[in-house]
């Protein structure tokens, strides 16, 4: 199903049941499939394959989602964005994420996310605010931004602060990539790849920073990452003359869009099955939520982006607006359900590709 079917049937089930109770079937869906399976909670697994315990270490990212409008409906996406969404950051959060970053010296990069983050009002603000604390900033771009009424600039912004861009290209085909994101996609994102090559992104030497980020088309994993770089910079050096620092690659968390494809396709239970039997402990070790915070756009702090789509935030249930500095949290257990499976499956999954 093209991407765009599959937008309007989660907006239509959005709209019929709400946003917790999509979210309370889809986890009542997963559940269901360990229990078929004879799995045990996630920690439980994680416990008896000698895991360490999902306790929060010194934060060193902030990642924030700034709002969920985006110009793009893609078929995998696990935040729901869309062009009909309006949750979006106000400056007095903003605000107290500057505040609590000044404070909170061991944070070392500032991660932007959304939606499409460079179309909401706070973007440009966070990223001049971090850059002047020199703190390092990733942009979260989908790339086809770039080409939105008031984007304009966007590129030339960027590198004129040295905000490393990660972009999602999750396919050097334009059938497979137009599929998971919309007809037309692939090209305008081509398109966008050169204009970053235009002002030194992904260009030895420049000191700019141009990540692609890679998600499989369907139900399986990803391949290893040092592999498919190697095909990427092949087919986009060779067809399109595009140069990219590295490669990321991202497994599809059985939860939102993903999840409603699963339950439709009848592949909820293989999934999961996929998913536990390449759990690996080794990657357990470098999940993202032991040194990540994630901020939503109304302040609401979480230990990784899949847990604040899922509603599911701090086990202490501080805010933004309630610390001084992000070590308050330092030590506090990370909240953890059957979609970890996800990031510990294979090499591995977190916001930085493989975490093995």
């Amino acid at each position: 199903m093209k991407g765009d079917d599959e937008f309007l049937l989660a907006q239509q089930r959005l709209k019929d049941l709400g946003q917790r109770a999509l979210t309370k079937e889809e986890r009542a869906r997963r559940r269901r499939a360990l229990d078929d399976l004879g799995v045990p909670a996630f920690e439980t697994v994680l416990g008896e394959r000698g895991g360490r315990a999902l306790v929060r270490e010194p934060t060193t990212i902030l990642q924030v989602n700034i709002g969920l409008f985006c110009n793009q409906a893609c078929a995998h996406c696990h935040v729901e964005s869309s062009p009909l969404r309006t949750e979006m950051m106000t400056h007095d959060t903003a605000e107290a994420i500057v505040r609590v970053l000044k404070n909170s010296p061991g944070v070392k990069m500032l991660d932007l996310t959304g939606g499409a983050p460079e179309m909401h009002e706070e973007f440009r603000y966070l990223v001049r605010e971090a850059r002047a604390l020199g703190v390092e900033v990733i942009d979260r771009c989908n790339l086809t931004v770039l080409y939105e009424d008031g984007q304009e600039d966007l590129a030339s912004f960027l590198a004129e602060n040295k905000v490393k861009v990660v972009a999602s290209l999750p396919c050097y085909s334009e059938a497979n990539t137009d599929a998971q994101r919309g007809k037309g996609v692939f090209e305008r994102s081509i398109a966008a790849l050169k204009d970053l090559n235009a002002v030194g992104y992904g260009v030895e030497g420049t000191g700019l920073e141009l990540d692609l980020m890679y998600n499989p088309g369907g139900a399986f994993l990803p391949p290893a990452q040092e592999k498919l770089e190697i095909a990427y910079r092949s087919e986009l050096q060779d067809t399109w003359g595009i140069s990219f620092s590295r490669l990321y690659t991202l497994t599809n968390m059985p939860i939102k869009r993903f999840a409603d494809y699963l339950h439709r396709e009848g592949k909820m239970s293989e999934y999961m099955s996929l998913l536990v039997e390449n759990f690996n402990v080794a990657a357990s070790a470098g999940v993202m939520c032991r040194d990540l915070v994630s901020v939503s756009w109304d302040g609401r702090l979480y230990d990784c982006d899949f847990n604040q789509q899922l509603d599911m935030p701090l086990r202490s249930g501080k805010t933004i607006f309630d610390l001084e500095t992000i070590d308050d949290i330092v030590g506090e257990h990370i909240v953890a359900d059957n979609h970890c499976f996800g990031c510990t499956a294979g090499s591995g999954s977190s916001c930085s590709g493989a975490t093995i």
